[in-house]
């Protein structure tokens, strides 16, 4: 006899999208989904199953009378013009947990080793000057303009970014999938990235589906977020200017990290093309062309409806460019969790102190093999 398990339809509407489940998909792989969210059939507990891997739902939640609401463990600053912001995704929440659990670990970890709180973390306040804050942040990471300028590319320009990062105790985690698992893409679109603060493990996850440039602000933005010591998931959308101060505040100064006013102007050249002249700022400072077109809107060399034309040429043109996929493994896995966060894990790991068990379970991967190899990438092993 085939068990049939009576699901709320409100329910199933709220795990397609908590999943980001496609109609195309529904329809496709659950053709009897409509009679499901009608109430006139119910699913076995085998199609259950299916369905709840497919929404990366956990079963259990099939069993509830209505829809749970699911908040975000940190602040959202996010703004979508009018539109209220859409339910998480179950890619944006498992990200933050998997952050989060990272963090866990590596706060009782520098607790053990007696490690001194940074005290950076929360040392300035939104009152604070833009520049002078920007100014603190590029001192404190040692960011050198000038041989930020002398890289050949953006790739370079942000693994040199992620290091000064991490050097400071930041640890900086890039990756574009949720945890190793290369078929649950994150959409840039919903996430850029977030800080999760604390004065022992600041945490700062950069979504690396996103471009280069792009990831380049994104971690300057957090980075205000460590230093204003408040966590949040920011904010996601490219045309609109945020409703948020603090979110105002981290892009003025992400954007004065980067590409100083003084820099700036000093070189601007007024009697270029416009098109030309950002393509060679951009390239100049190592970021995103909206971020040039932005500085030069603040200077007050492009009028307001001027900007927002030339913003939304560029970001067209934007999207339509293909991002970097692939890559070293190892090298990779050293972006998703940080390098230093690698090295404390393997570290604990080799010493006894953490299992291997552990160590997977936080580094993403199951083999022996890839530990060793890794241990020995990061110069722990020979």
């Amino acid at each position: 006899m085939t068990v049939r398990v009576p699901v709320h339809a409100g329910v199933l509407r709220w795990a397609c999208e908590r999943g980001r489940l496609e109609p195309e998909t529904l329809a496709q792989r659950f053709p009897a989904f409509p009679a499901w969210a009608r109430g006139a059939e119910n699913p076995t507990l085998r199609q259950l199953e299916r369905f709840a891997k497919a929404s990366r739902t956990p079963i259990g939640f099939f069993f509830l009378s209505e829809p749970p609401e699911e908040r975000l463990p940190i602040p959202d600053l996010r703004t979508l013009a009018d539109r209220p912001v859409a339910r998480p995704s179950a890619d944006l929440l498992d990200t933050i947990y998997l952050c989060q659990q990272r963090q866990a670990w590596y706060r009782d970890n520098a607790r053990m080793e007696g490690e001194a709180p940074l005290r950076f973390v929360g040392s300035v306040s939104r009152s604070d000057d833009v520049e002078a804050v920007a100014d603190r942040i590029r001192t404190a990471l040692r960011f050198d303009l000038e041989e930020r300028r002398r890289l050949t590319t953006w790739t370079a320009a942000l693994r040199l970014f992620i290091e000064q990062a991490n050097n400071v105790g930041v640890l900086v985690m890039v990756s574009g999938v949720v945890g190793s698992n290369n078929r649950r893409r994150l959409d840039f679109r919903e996430v850029r990235g977030f800080a999760l603060v604390d004065d022992l493990a600041p945490v700062i996850f950069v979504n690396g589906a996103d471009s280069k440039s792009a990831q380049m602000f994104t971690l300057a933005h957090e980075l205000a977020h460590v230093w204003l010591g408040e966590s949040a998931l920011s904010d996601s959308e490219d045309r609109v200017i945020p409703d948020h101060k603090t979110e105002r505040f981290c892009n003025q100064v992400a954007a004065e990290i980067l590409a100083p006013t003084r820099m700036v102007r000093a070189e601007y050249r007024s009697s270029a093309p416009l098109p030309a002249e950002t393509t060679r700022l951009a390239r100049h400072f190592k970021v995103s062309t909206l971020v040039v077109l932005r500085r030069l809107h603040e200077l007050g060399a492009l009028a307001r409806r001027e900007y927002w034309n030339a913003y939304d040429e560029e970001l067209d043109r934007l999207r339509t460019v293909a991002r970097d996929s692939g890559g070293d493994f190892y090298r990779s896995t050293g972006a998703r969790v940080s390098k230093q966060f690698a090295r404390a894990v393997i570290g604990a790991t080799l010493e006894g102190r953490s299992s291997y068990t552990e160590a997977f379970r936080l580094l993403g991967f199951r083999k022996m093999a890839t530990f060793n190899e890794l241990s020995r990438r990061l110069g722990l092993t020979s």
